[in-house]
């Protein structure tokens, strides 16, 4: 008969994991991910019940930052050791061996809430002073910097926004973005160094976390355009309401005033804050512009822009009716900024779709698959779901861990994604396992599912599930990526 091994239980393992070598670089990786932002480390440090599993999706990167916090925390570390030796060698009284067991029983909570002190004094003295300066030097380089200026804001839609005005503009001025996601002060402070100053067409995406976030953006870039591209509940579990999101976003409006502002009016939320003065856009067209004749597959979407007596015939890489909006509003602002029809066609022909949003890839034998994994909002998920719902002749498989930052939306949200999914008849549901797939999976049972539900305990799995899973024909949607912060 085999000898069994004892099983150690997960408090006991949760436990461990805190006098684990790997404990220094855990909170290394979670200041890191966190952008060394006090109130999210410690949203994060409250979530946490295993230190060895943080390092999940991805992993501390080797900076000279991620370096230094190592080596920090590794003296503080030493420091409360040092200190719990020293009253047990030095001191006399009795209670010294009690003490020293609490101080090395508690060593790691000490040094993961303690490393916040030291935190937030290079803050406030060094880095905040440091980053006035650089925003400062960057809106004297703006400021002489004659360029078009335009700025995005929305809870989504806003690389992909970006990424159709840089395409479309390019073809008739020279046109400069950020990289990647470049949209915070700092991030655009280290792109714009990089300006050569002859652009003349610039387009900023603006991040939003906290309320101001915006109206800071637009005093260092003083843009001339601004688009809006939705509200949603996307970071929702930092805004709190949707209320104060689109409070938020709508300071580029309030920033513009009188000047040019295009609204998503497909968008509820969006809707409801535009003005009279704002150019309204969606799927049918923007200002006075309609849109005819409009189609998409896998090969991509097309329609005709009508205004008056000019007709113009577009096709874009892009996939989904909801590129419509976007796409019209480059060519209405291409055109009023002289670039010609030809030009424009020429250009929208050029979009494609961004990487990790509704990006078209081969995999495997013939399966097709859509690649959504850095769509994580709602009206995205909408999007891809309308999309794949118009997919006919395939069995579509919809693999997902759901969103994050919903708040108190939580449930609602993953609930009607649910909901979406079986009216759209998708036949295959892959879940993987974390706090808010259920109420994907109750949403689907509860609106009449008959198709398959599949759950894997993490993406990776799932993904080396799928040659298994599909044949030639099948498309798969990998809707969203679950960083690890997130339970």
């Amino acid at each position: 008969m085999e000898s069994q091994k004892p099983k150690i239980s997960n408090g006991v393992k949760n436990w461990l994991s805190l006098y684990n070598p790997r404990y220094i670089r855990s909170l290394a990786y979670m200041l890191q991910a966190s952008e060394y932002n006090i109130r999210d480390y410690v949203s994060w440090l409250a979530r946490v019940k295993n230190f060895n599993k943080v390092e999940n999706r991805k992993h501390l990167a080797s900076t000279p930052k991620s370096l230094f916090v190592i080596a920090f925390i590794s003296i503080i570390i030493l420091c409360i050791y040092g200190a719990a030796f020293a009253i047990l060698l030095q001191w006399a009284n009795p209670l010294k061996y009690l003490v020293f067991i609490l101080i090395i029983i508690s060593a790691p909570h000490l040094l993961s809430y303690g490393i916040i002190i030291p935190l937030w004094l290079f803050t406030f003295f060094i880095q905040k002073p440091t980053e006035h300066f650089i925003i400062n030097r960057t809106e004297k380089i703006l400021r002489n910097n004659k360029s078009i200026k335009i700025a995005i804001a929305g809870s989504f839609g806003k690389t992909t926004m970006r990424e159709i005005l840089k395409t479309v503009l390019a073809e008739g001025q020279k046109t400069a973005a950020p990289p990647d996601n470049y949209n915070t002060p700092i991030g655009i402070s280290k792109f714009v160094r990089q300006l050569t100053g002859n652009e003349e067409i610039l387009i900023f995406e603006l991040g939003e976390y906290y309320s101001g976030d915006v109206r800071k953006l637009c005093q260092m870039i003083k843009p001339q355009i601004g688009i809006i591209t939705g509200v949603n509940e996307a970071h929702l579990q930092k805004f709190k309401t949707t209320d104060a999101a689109a409070d938020t976003i709508f300071e580029l409006a309030d920033w513009l005033k009188d000047k040019t502002v295009y609204v998503n009016n497909e968008n509820a939320l969006a809707k409801n804050k535009a003005l009279n003065n704002h150019i309204i856009y969606n799927r049918d067209g923007v200002g006075n512009w309609r849109v005819q004749g409009a189609q998409t597959d896998l090969t991509g979407t097309s329609f005709i822009l009508e205004n008056n007596d000019l007709r113009i015939e577009v096709k874009s890489k892009l996939l989904g009716l909801h590129q419509i909006g976007p796409l019209s509003v480059a060519a209405d602002i291409a055109l009023r900024l002289g670039i010609s029809p030809e030009k424009i066609q020429q250009g929208i022909a050029k979009t494609k779709p961004f990487n990790h949003r509704l990006e078209l890839k081969n995999y495997n034998d013939g399966v097709i698959l859509l690649d959504d994994s850095y769509n994580g909002n709602p009206d995205g998920v909408d999007a891809v779901i309308e999309f794949l719902a118009s997919l006919k002749n395939h069995k579509r498989f919809y693999v997902t861990p759901g969103l994050v930052e919903m708040g108190l939306k939580t449930e609602s949200v993953h609930k009607e994604i649910g909901k979406k999914l079986a009216k759209a008849g998708i036949e295959k549901i892959i879940l993987i396992k974390n706090s808010v797939t259920p109420y994907i999976e109750q949403g689907l049972k509860e609106n009449g599912y008959n198709g398959e539900i599949q759950w894997f305990d993490n993406a990776a799995a799932a993904f080396a599930a799928l040659p298994n899973l599909t044949v030639n024909g099948d498309i798969v949607v990998l809707q969203n990526d679950w960083p690890d912060q997130y339970a």
